[in-house]
């Protein structure tokens, strides 16, 4: 099956435990997807994408960090290096993966995917650590962020998300009969 017709919820990725994990576990979540790096200039837009994840996990948001060693070799080290280096560093409680590639034959399903979805101002690729991409909570790409966009930059658009896929709670009508 063409990727561009897959489901978001069909595909999985490694946890960086070594865990297949099934993207439809995160079905009916909002999901930010972040391609990051440890020793990047944008780095410590971890901490602002932990802060976004506190504020709004118990609402339905979920952050996926895949670690990518394409632009400048900016994420060299093995699983445990990045592990250690995103909790002691940047104390991400996140959910993170095993380190993938997010451009040519050899990306990720999910960046394929998301790729396929939602292009860049310049193209489909992506072109530097921290490009993020919202997912609503049907599975569908939402929007695609640069990687300089800051994650508190993207919280307006996870409330959008969030208030759309709540239950609109009504009481109920008294009728007189």
């Amino acid at each position: 099956m063409n990727i561009k017709n897959k489901n978001f919820y069909e595909l999985s990725a490694t946890s960086l435990a070594g865990k297949e994990i099934a993207m439809e576990q995160y079905q009916g979540k909002i999901i930010l997807v972040v391609n990051t790096a440890s020793k990047c200039g944008l780095t410590p837009q971890y901490e602002g994408l932990e802060k976004l994840y506190q504020t709004y996990k118990d609402r339905g948001l979920v952050v996926l960090g895949f670690p990518c060693n394409q632009f400048g070799n900016q994420e060299p080290g093995d699983k445990k290096e990045i592990e250690e280096g995103c909790l002691i560093n940047y104390g991400v409680s996140f959910p993170m993966f095993d380190k993938v590639e997010v451009n040519g034959e050899n990306a990720h399903p999910i960046f394929k995917f998301l790729k396929s979805k939602l292009r860049g101002i310049l193209g489909s690729d992506i072109k530097w650590n921290f490009t993020k991409f919202l997912i609503d909570a049907e599975g569908k790409p939402y929007k695609r962020f640069a990687p300089i966009t800051k994650p508190e930059k993207i919280a307006p658009y996870i409330e959008k998300l969030l208030h759309v896929a709540q239950p609109i709670k009504t009481s109920p009508v008294n009728e007189k009969v």
